[in-house]
């Protein structure tokens, strides 16, 4: 008596996970992963300006009279500063920016002065040096 209940039971279950086995398209699992290419364009091509952005306001920093003034009291090349930043990656370069863009408001609205804009300077020529010295 068990015996035909277990049978009908095991036939039951293959029946439910065949169905469901060819009721779902193949690729419909693979299509919810896949990433549009035109959107992942954009986001590639939107990081790719945000970064130019950040490495133009560091490079503004950094050819500022103030820092060329700190480059030559630390004896830093600039053009060794140049390639460092190159070298950052996105999320230091984005907060390198960030804190250069600080630095020049503050100094530009007089809430630091100019030996403590020479201090921030150094401190991230310094942060961009070491970050070279441990990429290579």
């Amino acid at each position: 008596m068990m015996r035909p209940l277990l049978w009908q039971s095991i036939r039951m279950l293959s029946a439910c996970v065949l169905v469901t086995i060819f009721a779902v398209p193949p690729n419909l699992a693979a299509q919810a992963h896949i990433v549009n290419p035109s959107e992942l364009q954009k986001q590639v091509l939107a990081a790719s300006r945000e970064r130019q952005k950040n490495l133009e306001i560091v490079d503004r920093f950094f050819s500022s009279p103030a820092a060329q003034k700190a480059m030559s009291i630390v004896h830093t090349d600039p053009n060794q500063v140049k390639v460092g930043v190159s070298h950052l990656s996105d999320q230091e370069l984005a907060k390198l920016a960030q804190r250069a863009q600080k630095a020049e408001a503050d100094f530009a609205a007089g809430s630091i002065s100019d030996r403590d804009l020479l201090v921030i300077i150094i401190a991230a020529l310094v942060l961009v040096v070491v970050i070279l010295a441990a990429t290579h």
